[in-house]
């Protein structure tokens, strides 16, 4: 299975100046939960703002840049590998973590996405993927705990695409 996992503001943002323009611990323990002992897929510019890979997975990055290399990070150039993986291996599920451009990429062949779509407005120069809402069907829908630490409102979603051929 090819998932999606980011977190979006109500104006679509997913990042501003290579970072998340907001601090959502509770957030950051989901993306964990689910991504440890899993592969994530991201793109260079999410790698940097990670400060390189994230223990306990297979971290993968995906460049047209044949001449990258970096500790503990597996390169590929094209998505189609992991769409052969997902092939390959039914039953792993892939998360791709952004950004952008990854999304666009990856949105005609992923199965699921899980999105934290925190109710507030935040300055963005980076966007959540748009989709066709009429192909994707709202499959769970969690508010987040908010305190002093997770100041905002917002909800842990999962969309499954409508009508998968398997």
């Amino acid at each position: 299975m090819i998932s999606f996992l980011f977190a979006a503001s109500r104006n679509n943002v997913i990042g501003y100046q290579n970072k998340m323009p907001w601090h959502l611990p509770e957030d950051l323990k989901f993306f964990k939960e689910k991504t440890t002992g899993n592969t994530i897929i991201m793109g260079r510019k999410t790698l940097e703002s990670m400060n390189g890979a994230l223990p306990n997975r297979r971290n993968v990055v995906l460049t047209r840049n044949k001449d990258l290399s970096f500790k503990n990070i597996e390169l590929i150039h094209d998505i189609s590998t992991v769409e052969r993986w997902n092939e390959e291996n039914p039953g792993i599920e892939y998360f791709i973590i952004g950004g952008e451009e990854v999304f666009k990429q990856a949105l005609a062949i992923a199965d699921r996405m899980y999105i934290t779509k925190i109710d507030e407005d935040f300055p963005g120069d980076t966007f959540a993927p748009t989709f066709d809402q009429m192909e994707w069907e709202l499959t769970k829908k969690e508010k987040g705990l908010k305190n002093e630490k997770n100041p905002y409102d917002y909800y842990f979603l999962q969309y499954d695409r409508k009508n998968k051929l398997v």
